[in-house]
């Protein structure tokens, strides 16, 4: 089994930066990437994977491998290079010893519906997101960009022991990077009040990606921000917020950490942990053709 995934991991890596198609185990997604590259005028000229073995076991069908895999893309657009990093969890079934099949488990079977789950169970809450400016003085400070991004780029592909971590983790970390350049918490304890986390609790803001999108905008002290209708006007810092399905609820939640050579945001992210990603997200698993996004610029007080 072993040998089998390491086989198709190293078809993977070709499939990634070679013309070529080979129909066995070929995986749609990569081609979705090619594409996106090609449509910013970019390419993906080297890839490296390094895989590992977190769980096995057996079903009435067969046999079953979890397993993750680490992606490096180097990335050529124009005269710049830059990589991007990745970290897909995937389960591969076997049937008398064959590959059958191998899915990568993201969006689509854990971050989406989970994300779901907990706006269903919390929907009445999540809608009416408050912020404390009646119960709490102003909050001054400067957002320091750097050290937002220091902190993604840091923690992009683990868990800082300071904070609970979530088995849906993306807006939990994005909180993380922004308290990092400095925005201060507030609204402790009212759940769906303001936006922090303490003693093992945290407002629906902190953590949600619906409830987050909900509240920057909303915000009058502390952490606040002003949507902006272009990609491209977004600063490091910024953070993106994800609607895969359109349906009104949103998925998901990333930082800007770097732009490429058009000026476009590339950014950072967890659940599916990504380092350097292009914005678009379009050869995630969780990708519709019914995508919205809501770009935040941050704003402090300076």
């Amino acid at each position: 089994m072993r040998e089998q995934l390491q086989n198709l991991l190293e078809q993977r890596v070709r499939q990634y930066v070679s013309q070529a198609r080979n129909n066995l185990h070929d995986c749609p997604f990569i081609e979705k990437a090619k594409e996106s590259c090609s449509n910013r005028g970019a390419e993906i000229v080297k890839t490296k994977a390094e895989g590992k073995i977190t769980n096995e076991g057996k079903n009435e069908e067969g046999e079953e491998v979890f397993y993750q895999v680490h992606y490096n893309f180097l990335i050529k657009q124009q005269n710049s290079f830059f990589i991007e990093e990745r970290v897909e969890n995937r389960k591969a079934e076997f049937y008398k010893g064959v590959l059958v099949t191998d899915e990568e488990l993201s969006f689509d079977s854990l971050g989406v519906s989970k994300e779901k789950e907990m706006l269903v169970e919390n929907t009445n809450v999540i809608d009416r997101i408050e912020n404390s400016d009646g119960e709490e003085e102003r909050k001054v400070f400067r957002y320091d960009r750097l050290r937002a991004v220091q902190y993604a780029e840091r923690w992009w592909n683990d868990y800082n022991p300071a904070y609970k971590s979530f088995e849906v983790d993306c807006t939990n970390y994005i909180s993380q990077c922004v308290h990092a350049g400095g925005a201060p918490m507030h609204g402790y304890a009212n759940r769906s009040k303001g936006w922090w986390m303490r003693s093992n609790n945290w407002s629906y803001s902190w953590s949600v990606a619906n409830s987050m999108r909900l509240y920057l905008p909303s915000s009058k002290t502390g952490l606040r921000a002003k949507e902006v209708k272009e990609p491209s006007q977004l600063s490091l810092g910024d953070v993106i917020c994800y609607d895969f399905q359109g349906d009104g609820r949103f998925d998901h939640t990333t930082i800007v950490t770097a732009k490429d050579a058009q000026g476009m945001p590339l950014v950072n992210a967890h659940t599916t942990n990504s380092r350097m990603r292009y914005w678009a997200y379009e050869d995630s698993t969780a990708y519709t053709s019914n995508i919205k996004y809501k770009f935040f610029t941050i704003l402090d007080d300076q």
